[in-house]
């Protein structure tokens, strides 16, 4: 892995762009009860059959990040959690680079760590929606 730091700029990138959007997302879900005023939000796999989505939790999770309700959060969708936070992390540096400058370090994997990431990445979306599924139908499994 390499981490490059670039000299001082306030160019809009990646990371601009996606702590923007974690801005707006967690300040919607903030203030804007999306969940009680949009009359079909929601799960429709989950409605017809009882059974979970890979994205289930995910509009909970927002909803209690922004209101601080980590554990709630977390209970929700683990996943979805540690996306918020990164989304978050991603605003913070967002403001850091576009007022103050501050660079933005540039990750460089090698392709055997990429290769590492296309392994890990999936088991952990697995692990996360059999959480999901188990949390959902099957409460009583879990300590």
């Amino acid at each position: 892995m390499k981490v490059l730091i670039p000299p001082r700029n306030r160019r809009f990138g990646t990371v601009d762009a996606l702590g923007l959007a974690g801005l707006v997302g967690l300040l919607v879900a903030r203030y804007i009860p999306v969940a009680r005023i949009i009359p079909f939000w929601g799960c429709v796999l989950r409605e017809r059959t009882g059974w979970p989505c890979l994205g289930c939790g995910l509009t909970r999770v927002a909803d209690r990040v922004a209101h601080f309700n980590f554990v709630g959060a977390w209970e929700a969708n683990p996943l979805g959690t540690v996306a918020a936070f990164l989304f978050a992390l991603a605003a913070v540096v967002m403001v850091l680079h576009m007022v103050f400058g501050v660079p933005i370090p540039e990750v460089e994997l090698s392709p055997r760590e990429w290769g590492v990431v296309r392994v890990v990445m999936p088991v952990v979306i697995v692990v996360n929606y059999a959480y999901v599924v188990v949390k959902t139908r099957f409460p009583h499994l879990l300590l």
